[in-house]
């Protein structure tokens, strides 16, 4: 999100992962993340950028199976296996070893603390917990689909 909101513009991937966590993670509308996104995307497109949002949503014509599910860590870790993405855009991370850049939250207390790393205060603590909210969005999705 700094990046989109410095540059106005992040590769597609991380669009989706963005989108994934905001509507299946938070269970937020995908119109209030395709709205935002319209705002701030220099290439936003009044046709591609709701389509996009629909198909992460499971809603949209040619969608993704609402299953589908992005794990944003293991997104982080298969395509920016360094880091290096992440040391970009957040800062407050940059000392963190590769093994836990993308899971600083499950690094442990003497690594963190060797990177200047608190957690809560120099950086946030996971807003949900992955695997809960993944289940709590299937759920949702089988409540509606009978």
């Amino acid at each position: 999100m700094r990046q989109l909101w410095q540059e106005g513009t992040v590769h597609n991937r991380v669009r989706m992962i963005v989108a994934s966590f905001l509507i299946k993670d938070l269970m937020i509308d995908w119109r209030k993340g395709e709205d935002w996104f319209r705002d701030t995307l220099v290439d936003a497109d009044p046709a591609s950028n709701p389509a996009n949002w629909q198909w992460v949503a499971g809603s949209g014509a040619d969608a993704s199976p609402f299953f589908r599910i992005f794990n944003p860590v293991l997104q982080g870790e298969k395509f920016d296996p360094r880091g290096d993405y992440v040391r970009r855009h957040v800062p407050e991370l940059e000392a963190m070893p590769t093994k836990h850049i993308h899971a600083p939250f499950d690094a442990p207390e003497k690594v963190l603390e060797a990177a200047g790393v608190r957690l809560g205060d120099t950086y946030p603590m996971p807003l949900v917990d992955h695997k809960a909210a993944r289940k709590r969005a299937l759920a949702a999705f089988e409540q509606i689909k009978s």
